[in-house]
């Protein structure tokens, strides 16, 4: 039986973390949003107080849109852009700014209120304190991100949208886990080893595939090659090899190709892992996680064929990030629940198999 000690459970602040992943959650589907419609370079300067108030009058609004037209995206992609047009573009920026600072606050004054009352399991200080600094780095990483594209691109650098997305998917990650163990308290067993390091793998890759889903964004690889299970009638486009090792940051071909190949990784590995789980009775629950990662992972690929096919419509990219970070979710729930199980893995008289 798993074991509570007093303060170790405490699902008041379980519900608060949970509250945080679901902005995150948010925060990751607006962000989906405001590359697709191209607005991440629209707010050209970075104002972490100040920048939460938009234009207020004509003449902040005219300020605002002549800063965008000395930048390289106006002249070369947008040039002729009326303020009109221009607003739409600034307030899917603004407001995925705007919720960064709301997830912030989210997070940081209930933690200090917690602090203050002692009402966080002393084991999960440390851990809230790392996301309260990794949120804060977000931001950091979110300007570094967008400064790439003020002055020589037209777009901000694939490899630094990547890094932004996935440091976001890290604290989604961290903030489901912590509230897990707010929520269920300490556990005093031991993980079974095999089952513990295939779903750490599991998770593992499916990261990996957002990454690359985050430099497929970044190159705007998914607005060509649409057609499926070949690319343009090959099996992988031509590749601009002249970039060397950028190839595989930069390449429109190359870098929705390692999306594509990784995705069929990531089906096998999901259905032979649920399969497994299947054949060998895991308990606990353990084995409709299992099915749920592997249905999970079929229906997101499904959801990212029609993506590409249609061309990355808004609504179904949108959709297909928000698949993203479910499939994410749902594996990290997975890995936590592989790692609390103190049931047998067998059901009597079996013997341990590896995967």
């Amino acid at each position: 039986m798993k074991r509570f000690i007093g303060s170790e459970q405490n699902r008041a602040v379980a519900i608060w973390l949970f509250g945080c992943a679901a902005l995150v959650f948010i925060m990751v589907v607006v962000g989906g949003i405001t590359r697709l419609t191209g607005s991440g370079l629209s707010i050209t300067e970075w104002k972490p107080i100040m920048g939460a108030l938009p234009p207020m009058n004509a003449a902040d609004w005219q300020e605002a849109f002549e800063k965008y037209r000395a930048i390289p995206q106006y002249t070369q992609v947008n040039a002729g852009m009326s303020l009109a047009e221009f607003k739409e573009i600034f307030w899917w920026e603004w407001a995925h700014r705007l919720l960064g600072r709301v997830i912030g606050a989210a997070f940081a004054l209930p933690f200090a209120v917690f602090l203050i009352l002692r009402q966080i399991p002393r084991r999960l200080v440390l851990r809230c304190t790392i996301l309260l600094a990794l949120g804060g780095l977000q931001g950091l990483i979110g300007w570094w991100m967008v400064s790439s594209g003020l002055s020589e691109r037209v777009d901000v650098a694939p490899e630094r949208l990547a890094t932004h997305l996935g440091l976001a998917l890290l604290i989604f990650m961290g903030l489901i886990w912590t509230g897990m163990e707010a929520w269920n308290g300490a556990s005093h067993s031991r993980p079974p080893v095999v089952w513990s390091r295939s779903a750490a793998v599991l998770l593992g890759a499916v990261f990996f595939q957002c990454l690359l889903g985050g430099l497929v964004a970044g190159a705007k690889a998914g607005f060509i090659y649409t057609d499926w299970p070949l690319m343009n009638g090959a099996v992988l486009a031509p590749v601009d090899w002249g970039l060397g090792g950028l190839a595989f940051l930069h390449d429109q071909a190359l870098v929705q190709f390692n999306h594509r190949i990784w995705a069929y990784v990531l089906l096998i590995g999901g259905t032979l892992y649920a399969v497994q789980a299947w054949r060998w009775r895991l308990a606990e629950g353990l084995g409709a996680a299992a099915f749920a990662v592997a249905g999970a992972l079929w229906l997101q690929a499904l959801l990212g064929i029609a993506t590409l096919m249609s061309a990355t419509p808004l609504w179904l990219g949108a959709l297909h990030q928000a698949g993203a970070a479910l499939v994410l979710a749902t594996s990290t729930l997975n890995l936590w629940l592989v790692r609390r199980s103190q049931a047998r893995l067998f059901t009597s008289g079996s013997r341990a198999r590896g995967l």
